[in-house]
């Protein structure tokens, strides 16, 4: 099977790392020094004292690498409908788009069921072209836990986490989503098979929908954010109101909000992603964690108060850093 990785940053360079290590077809798409520096020496992921480096193939040019059975997306969400073009080379009859990205994936309502069925959200994909243009039918889901950074060009450093849950948006388990499963697994990862897999966009979302805006405005970490009365009180109305959206449209939290809350602040003095964006001067991701949510109660006429505030001064705070 060959496998693309479409964005090899922190996360896709790890996913590269341990593909091409237990001998998966695996190529790269990335860009810059980045991309220089894999050319030249390899791509290099730390873990702990362990130092891990292969050779594989990576280019900008992503017609160089012919149809592919799976492509991993792990470009930030904002970034994925400017890449279609790009990516439509790759793309034969029995390819799979595994989105491998931070919030609601384009595909998030195809065989949803019920009177959502088949919607398309412009906060995530403008115009619907990643649902015209790529397939809903090629989504499989994949959940991001692990936490990694870029150290600096080809150098990958591995923080914590391996869990990169998977599932059809039917829920159905089938050939191409265990496959992918076995690949993942095969390569040192854990990747079980979910057949409720929005139930886990959800789980992850509704910290990011309230840690990564508030973390962005005050430069707290998540242990400060979870602990101070006035944060933590303000990330839970939101969660709430992102909780109401969510069942309705079926979703099913195996965690109260307070165990969530109590789940962030144990990862203790974590910078999230949407302030160390903010801090390297890098795209925000506010649509795909945030305004995605406003988008959805407003589908749903559930109010958002608390994160109609947050959204708003988050995007002035992205706007004047010139980040949005």
């Amino acid at each position: 099977m060959k496998v693309c990785i479409y964005g090899a940053g922190a996360i896709g360079g790890y996913l590269g790392v341990q593909l091409a290590q237990s001998g998966a077809d695996v190529s790269l798409v990335a860009r810059g020094a980045h991309l220089a520096a894999m050319k030249d020496k390899g791509l290099k992921l730390l873990i702990g004292d362990e130092e891990r480096v292969v050779k594989v193939k990576a280019t900008d040019t992503p017609s160089e690498l012919g149809v592919q059975d799976f492509i991993i997306i792990c470009l930030k969400a904002h970034s994925i409908t400017g890449a279609i073009d790009a990516m439509k080379p790759l793309l034969g009859s029995h390819t799979r788009i595994v989105t491998a990205v931070n919030g609601v994936p384009y595909w998030y309502f195809y065989k949803h069921g019920n009177q959502f069925e088949g919607r398309t959200l412009e906060s995530i994909d403008p115009g619907a072209r990643q649902w015209n243009e790529l397939g809903p039918e090629r989504g499989i889901g994949c959940i991001v836990y692990p936490a990694t950074e870029l150290e600096g060009p080809g150098v990958v450093r591995h923080v914590y986490g391996d869990k990169f849950p998977v599932g059809e948006a039917s829920g159905e388990t089938t050939a191409d989503v265990q496959n992918l499963s076995k690949l993942l697994e095969a390569a040192g990862l854990k990747a079980p098979i979910l057949d409720r897999i929005r139930d886990e966009i959800w789980l992850k979302l509704w910290g990011n929908v309230c840690f990564n805006p508030i973390s962005a405005l005050t430069h707290a970490t998540l242990d400060v954010i979870a602990s101070d009365p006035a944060t933590r009180a303000l990330a839970k109305a939101m969660m709430l109101e992102a909780q109401a959206i969510a069942e309705t449209f079926g979703i099913k939290f195996r965690v109260d909000v307070e165990r969530r809350i109590e789940g962030a602040r144990k990862v203790g003095a974590h910078k999230t992603s949407m302030l160390q964006d903010l801090e390297r001067g890098r795209p925000m991701e506010i649509d795909p964690l945030v305004t995605v949510v406003q988008e959805m109660g407003k589908m749903t006429g559930i109010p958002t108060p608390a994160i109609d505030s947050v959204l708003g001064l988050v995007i002035q705070r992205a706007k004047v850093a010139g980040l949005y």
